[in-house]
């Protein structure tokens, strides 16, 4: 039962693990660097003896890094795209120093160009990072679903589904479920019904075998809103009932779960034992 949340990293890396702990989560997300910047941050000999003490210490699992928000993979603008591949190698080279399990990020926006175009642009950036990885490395690269706001790609599992196709030979790749923005994007999962349709659909287009985290959320803004607004489970849109179902699924139950919910110092301790409650009452 991997739950957890995206846990600051005030103080150095390690605390995100340790925040983690206080909160009783097995599992967490954090930035390996200031999210917001392209200036990456450069990792000390200490950093990392920190990190790992406290990755023995609190035996948390499966850690997820997110990346820079800044990052368009697929930009039609030559040197933010190549900015944005030069501050994602920096992201892998931090996540494989911290052997972090998961890299997930955005897959990109069109801004004005076409999606197709967009969606070949994510492909060969992927591509690009293949000599990173080897049989030996567990890093794995997640594509999160998006809500669709403005011309981000991800919203429909069509899209995602085409890019894990085109380079699932070349780099260890799969998807990041976030319930706000699958939600938002007009996947209705607040029933036992909605999440079956929506997994069949997942399975017949993407495969469940690729789905290897989930963001949870609930959503301000309604079904097929197109907007990327996180609200407190049960608080929101998608209602407690989904969150229920989620923890309970056999698809879905035991693949490691990240809150992101607002609030998280006052709400994380509920949620995180919200879910577990949910989880062991089929147990």
């Amino acid at each position: 039962m991997y739950i957890g949340a995206h846990t600051s990293t005030q103080g150095g890396l390690h605390k995100a693990l340790l925040h983690g702990q206080s909160i009783g989560a097995t599992t967490i997300q954090l930035f390996t660097s200031n999210q917001r910047q392209w200036q990456g941050r450069k990792l000390s000999s200490a950093d990392l003896d920190e990190w790992y003490s406290a990755l023995d210490t609190t035996g948390i699992k499966y850690v997820m890094s997110h990346g820079n928000y800044l990052i368009n993979l697929g930009s039609n603008n030559n040197a933010l795209l190549a900015k944005s591949r030069t501050a994602f190698v920096e992201e892998i080279e931090r996540c494989l120093a911290l052997q972090i399990d998961y890299l997930n990020f955005h897959p990109g926006a069109a801004t004005g160009d076409s999606e197709v175009a967009c969606i070949d642009r994510i492909i060969q950036s992927l591509r690009g990072f293949k000599p990173f990885f080897n049989k030996e490395t567990k890093l794995r690269l997640l594509l999160e679903t998006t809500a669709g706001q403005g011309s981000t790609i991800g919203w429909s599992f069509q899209q995602l589904g085409d890019i894990i196709e085109n380079v699932k030979q070349e780099v260890p790749i799969g998807v990041c479920m976030d319930t706000c923005h699958i939600f938002a994007a007009g996947y209705d999962i607040c029933t036992l019904t909605g999440w079956r349709d929506t997994l069949n659909e997942f399975e017949s287009i993407i495969g469940l075998k690729h789905l290897y985290a989930i963001h949870v959320n609930d959503s301000i803004f309604g079904l097929n809103s197109r907007k990327d607004r996180h609200a407190n489970l049960g608080s929101g849109e998608i209602g407690l009932n989904c969150f229920k179902i989620l923890m309970q699924h056999p698809k879905l139950r035991n693949i490691p779960k990240y809150l992101e919910t607002p609030n998280g110092d006052t709400m994380w301790v509920k949620e995180i034992s919200l879910l577990k409650d949910f989880y062991r009452e089929v147990n």
